[in-house]
């Protein structure tokens, strides 16, 4: 499926990270991936409310979960200001389907990074 979201189609998730040698690209690449697979998965199921939305993010946060371990075995890690850049998509992506009230802190409230 692709991205019908013109302004999510448009946009170069995980920027910050890519720019910083301290993230390898191919572990910055799943990350992405994560992320449109998100946006795809909204535009599929079209949730109709914030808790859906939180569900479709909690899913998304435990894949983050799991690509932590990527990093690390990469001699990287998802520290503080990754934290925030990835965090800063979640609402980028909440904010372009609509969901401009998401709460920051409840769209990866599960995660362990």
């Amino acid at each position: 499926m692709s991205i019908t979201n013109q302004q999510v189609a448009g946009h170069a998730f995980l920027r910050q990270m890519y720019d910083d040698s301290y993230f390898p690209d191919h572990v910055v690449d799943s990350g992405k991936a994560i992320l449109l697979r998100l946006c795809e998965r909204i535009e599929a199921e079209q949730p109709s409310d914030l808790e859906n939305v939180y569900a479709l993010t909690e899913a998304a946060t435990e894949e983050f979960n799991l690509l932590e371990r990527e990093f690390v075995a990469a001699g990287s890690e998802i520290e503080t200001v990754a934290r925030e850049w990835i965090c800063d998509e979640f609402r980028f992506v909440a904010s372009a389907y609509g969901f401009t009230d998401a709460d920051a802190e409840e769209l990866t409230a599960g995660r362990d990074w």
